[in-house]
């Protein structure tokens, strides 16, 4: 048989694409060419595939062979379509059956010597190959992750050997069994070991129960970023879907870890961040930090220090969920359902209104501080508060060792506070408070008459945004849930406007 078709599958965004490699060998000089619109890498796959056909001890014909890589005008990229390429050629000369090919899609990259290296975004890829109904074939090292998909068919191979003596029945590689181990909430950190800020942990209560926005200000050394890393052990676990979306992002980034399978990622990128690192982007379009968070947290600390077009390039996400990227011959959608938490000074010191001795900001240099963080996007967080310095005594206080594990304070007892409110949501309306589009507000988030009138003074007095007040509607839905309440409340309409901070400086 002079022609072998092996199904493999292209990464493009977060969609595992099929690709159909066909190999034709004709008479005629010896020749190796490869087509359908491949990258570098692929291009270089002819001597690997080379050398390993020769080391493993398979005949390499000399004859002209041509490999398509079809479609042909979707890019292809990465060393993933060297094993296909050499079982098509293995297939094409007969030193190995082709009938059962039509039922396995593979991928790998060849070493020299025959053996499988790992590649990125196994884990779409498995996720494509179930949907469509057939076995995959992949590296013994993408294991771990390919076994995280139930009722997938996937067959991990250490050599070219192995897969070429599984493909003519001599030595069957047996098929992965799923193992979806349990999560540890005990490997996140606990929030009783932040001393003090009552207001700050019930802030952070509130932003577990409604996945909202949080930003918090303070002089420095107050405990921001603790409360920040804090936040995922908070939210409540993540269902089987989400978290397979969580490490699908990852795997196509090349960053997936069993150990972490089913936390809430925790991003925090530093504030010389490109807006391509954040969003992500590139030639072959890659998910940023933005995406890396979906169902997770995003942290930006020493929020002024960003650099204002970078930050702005959150707006859209922040509001759809979602970030679309686009490039002048591909296009790409990637999900970026994340908590947004950040941290800033209230001046360039950082000691504005806690220690007067200490700061020396003028008002005009105070402004330009502040005007790096640009209205729409302080508009979109839905939380902010102040995170003061602790007394000497506050510091001191010691933790009992019962309480700091069961106490009211501690991580876990705030999970299944926010873990009672989210269920009620998303029996009352599929979804977190935080996410509600306008007509959802309307029907889940309207105040009795006494809330109502106190919202209506807050927004005269303090200039709202109509995006700010559906915001506040939705904190105080949140505060509701937690409190068991049906009806929001004054006291809960005057909660969530108090947290309007950064409307007020």
């Amino acid at each position: 048989m002079s022609l072998a078709v092996v199904h493999s599958r292209a990464l493009a965004g977060l969609e595992a694409t099929p690709v159909a490699v066909e190999v034709h060998l004709a008479g005629g000089l010896p020749a190796f060419n490869l087509v359908g619109l491949p990258d570098t890498e692929v291009k270089e796959s002819r001597e690997r595939v080379r050398a390993a056909l020769q080391n493993a001890q398979f005949e390499f014909p000399s004859r002209k062979i041509t490999v398509n890589l079809a479609p042909a005008d979707l890019p292809k990229e990465s060393g993933r379509f060297d094993l296909p390429i050499a079982i098509g050629i293995l297939a094409a000369t007969g030193q190995i059956p082709a009938t059962a090919l039509a039922a396995y899609e593979f991928a790998g990259e060849l070493a020299l010597g025959g053996a499988l290296r790992p590649i990125r975004g196994a884990l779409p890829m498995v996720l494509g190959a179930r949907r469509d109904g057939r076995a995959f074939v992949l590296p013994a090292s993408n294991a771990d992750e390919a076994g995280l998909v139930r009722d997938a068919t996937v067959h991990p191979a250490a050599t070219l050997l192995a897969v070429c003596a599984h493909l003519a029945g001599r030595e069957p590689i047996p098929p992965l069994v799923a193992e979806i181990s349990s999560v540890d909430e005990s490997a996140f950190p606990d929030l009783a070991d932040v001393r003090g800020q009552v207001q700050s942990k019930r802030a952070l209560t509130i932003v577990a129960a409604g996945a909202h926005s949080l930003l918090m200000i303070g002089p420095p050394g107050t405990g921001k970023s603790m409360l920040a890393q804090r936040l995922p052990g908070l939210l409540p676990s993540l269902g089987e879907d989400e978290a397979l979306a969580s490490a699908a992002i990852a795997s196509l980034a090349g960053r997936f870890r069993l150990a972490e399978w089913g936390r809430r990622p925790f991003r925090a990128p530093h504030h010389t961040s490109s807006a391509i690192a954040l969003t992500g982007g590139g030639s072959d379009p890659r998910p940023g930090e933005i995406s890396l968070a979906h169902h997770g947290v995003l942290f930006l600390d020493e929020l002024p220090e960003w650099d204002r077009r970078v930050l702005d390039a959150l707006r859209e996400p922040l509001e759809s969920g979602v970030i679309h990227i686009s490039r002048a011959a591909r296009q790409s959608t990637f999900p970026a359902e994340f908590q947004f938490v950040a941290a800033m000074n209230p001046c360039p010191c950082g000691w504005l209104g806690h220690d007067s001795g200490r700061c020396h900001c003028t008002p005009d240099r105070i402004a330009r501080y502040r005007a790096r963080v640009s209205g729409p996007l302080l508009d979109r967080i839905d939380i902010g508060i102040e995170v003061p310095a602790l007394s000497p005594e506050a510091l001191a206080t010691r933790h009992d060792d019962a309480e700091h594990t069961y106490g009211e304070g501690s991580s876990g007892a705030i999970r299944q506070q926010a873990a009672r409110a989210r269920a009620r949501q998303m029996d009352r309306q599929g979804k977190p408070n935080a996410r509600l589009a306008t007509r959802e507000i309307e029907a889940h988030c309207s105040p009795d008459c006494a809330g109502a009138a106190l919202l209506a003074q807050a927004m005269a007095r303090l200039s709202l945004s109509a995006r700010a007040y559906h915001r506040i509607l939705k904190v105080a839905r949140s505060i509701a849930d937690l409190a068991d309440a049906a009806t929001i409340g004054a006291a809960h309409v005057a909660e969530a406007v108090g947290y309007r901070r950064f409307d007020r400086i």
